[in-house]
């Protein structure tokens, strides 16, 4: 088993580095259309989804500035085990 991540809840706002805007965590563990493993898919703060092909993917490496942190309860700290799970299970 691979070291476990410290994954962000979905609503987490972040800015990248190098960038201007915030994004706020919409999904986890997302595959981009160049076939590569992303943590997070995010969409423009606080615009929200304007069009499908606005979802940006990151790696956790990426992010510069942690502005808040969504929102976090028993079943969001459980369901965090299923991605560490998946998460190694496709980084084999």
């Amino acid at each position: 088993m691979t070291q476990k991540k410290e994954w962000l809840p979905l609503g987490t706002v972040v800015t990248m580095k190098e960038g201007v805007k915030r994004l706020m965590i919409v999904g986890r563990i997302q595959r981009g259309s160049d076939d590569l493993l992303y943590d997070y898919a995010g969409v423009l703060w606080p615009e929200g989804m304007i069009r499908s092909d606005r979802l940006y993917l990151f790696n956790y490496e990426d992010i510069d500035i942690l502005w808040s942190i969504g929102y976090q309860e028993k079943e969001e700290f459980n369901f965090r085990h299923v991605l560490n799970e998946q998460h190694d299970i496709l980084h084999e």
